[in-house]
C-alpha cells in the first residue's frame, strides 16, 4: 500500500514538474525577450493649432532643448483635464515667469479616446502654443503604460514628469521632486527618479476605505513587496519624475502597457541600482476613476507575478543592459 502510494506521488510530482518545465518553454517560445515599440505614423507627428500644421515629435535619444517635459496620459478624461490643466499650466507659466532659465512642455497622451479630449487637448494647445502644449493622439487604446512610454519617447526635456489626468496629486509639488532629483542627480545624464508617494496618508484613507478596498490595498502592496519592488512604498502614484538618462534606460526595457507599468518601472530601476527617492506629496481623491476595484486588484495581482516569473527564467531582459553589452 505504501509503495503504491509513493509511486503515484511520484507520478504526480514528475507532472507537475513536466508541466512546469512546459509552461516554461512555451513562455520562453511565445515571449519576445525586449520590448518592440510600434507607432502609428499619425502617432509621429502633433497638430499646432494656430498654425494648422503637422509636426514631427522629437526623440528621447535626441539631446535634451529645455528642462522640464510633463507627459499626461489620457483615455476619455473631457471632464477631468480641464481643471488638471488649468492648475498645471497656471503653475508652469508663474515658475517660467520667475526663472527666465526655466522652460517646459505639456503632452497631453489621449490613448485612444473616444469623447472630446483630443479637442480639449487642442484648445489648450491654442491658447498656449504648441511650443508648451502638445497633443499625441494614439489610433487605439494601448493602455496607461504604453501611453506614457510613447509621450516619454517624444520628450524634449532634461526631466521628464508624468502626471496624471485627474489632478490628484497638486502640481506645485513637482518641486518637492526637482528638490529630491537634484540631490540624486546633478544634471540629465546621471541617473534618479523621484518618487511621488501617498504612503503617508495611508491611516487616514483606511479610515474612509471600506473594508473590502482597504483588504485589497493591502494584499496588492503584499504582492508588489513580493514579487517585485521592495524599496518604494508607493508604487501607484501618478507622479514620478526622471532625469532624461533614467528615462532612456527605462521606457526602452518597459513591457507592460497597461495599470501594473509603475511596479514594472520600479523593478526595472530596483533591478539596475538606480538611485531613487520616495517624496510625500498632497493628495486627493478624484471621482471618476475608470478602475473597478475587485478586477483591477486582481488583474494587477496576475500581472505582478507575470512580471516576476518572466524576468526569472528569462524571457523578459533589460534592453538597457543589452546596450551596455554592446
Amino acid at each position: 500500500m505504501l509503495c503504491c502510494l509513493l509511486q503515484a506521488c511520484g507520478y504526480l510530482l514528475s507532472t507537475i514538474i513536466g508541466c512546469v518545465v512546459l509552461g516554461i518553454a512555451v513562455l520562453l517560445y511565445k515571449t519576445k525577450p525586449y520590448p518592440i515599440v510600434t507607432r502609428h505614423k499619425d502617432e509621429t507627428t502633433f497638430l499646432d493649432p494656430n498654425s494648422i500644421r503637422t509636426i514631427t515629435f522629437p526623440s528621447l535619444d535626441e539631446p535634451p532643448t529645455l528642462e522640464l517635459s510633463v507627459i499626461v496620459p489620457a483615455y476619455n478624461e473631457e471632464q477631468r483635464l480641464p481643471s488638471m490643466l488649468d492648475e498645471c499650466m497656471e503653475f508652469l507659466e508663474q515658475k517660467a515667469a520667475k526663472q527666465p532659465a526655466f522652460s517646459y512642455e505639456v503632452i497631453i497622451v489621449s490613448d485612444g479616446s473616444s469623447d472630446a479630449t483630443v479637442s480639449v487637448g487642442l484648445k489648450y494647445s491654442k491658447k498656449f502654443g504648441a511650443e508648451k502644449l502638445r497633443v499625441m493622439e494614439l489610433v487605439e487604446n494601448r493602455g496607461k503604460g504604453g501611453a506614457v512610454r510613447l509621450g516619454m519617447l517624444s520628450a524634449r526635456g532634461r526631466q521628464l514628469l508624468f502626471a496624471d489626468a485627474d489632478g490628484a496629486t497638486k502640481f506645485a509639488d513637482y518641486d518637492k521632486l526637482d528638490d529630491a532629483l537634484s540631490g540624486l542627480a546633478s544634471e540629465w545624464r546621471q541617473d534618479g527618479i523621484a518618487i511621488g508617494s501617498r504612503a503617508h496618508l495611508e491611516h487616514d484613507s483606511i479610515a474612509t476605505r471600506s473594508f473590502l478596498r482597504t483588504i485589497l490595498m493591502h494584499g496588492f502592496h503584499s504582492l508588489v513587496w513580493i514579487f517585485a519592488v521592495r524599496t518604494i512604498r508607493d508604487t501607484q502614484c501618478g507622479f514620478k519624475l526622471f532625469t532624461r538618462a533614467t528615462a532612456r534606460k527605462l521606457f526602452s526595457s518597459l513591457h507592460v502597457q497597461r495599470w501594473a507599468f509603475d511596479v514594472e518601472l520600479l523593478y526595472l530601476a530596483e533591478r539596475l541600482k538606480l538611485p531613487m527617492s520616495e517624496v510625500a506629496v498632497r493628495w486627493t481623491e478624484i471621482d471618476g476613476s475608470k478602475l473597478s476595484p475587485f478586477w483591477s486588484w486582481l488583474q494587477m495581482g496576475i500581472d505582478l507575478f507575470m512580471i516576476w516569473l518572466r524576468y526569472l527564467v528569462g524571457a523578459w531582459r533589460i534592453a538597457a543592459n543589452q546596450k551596455k553589452e554592446n
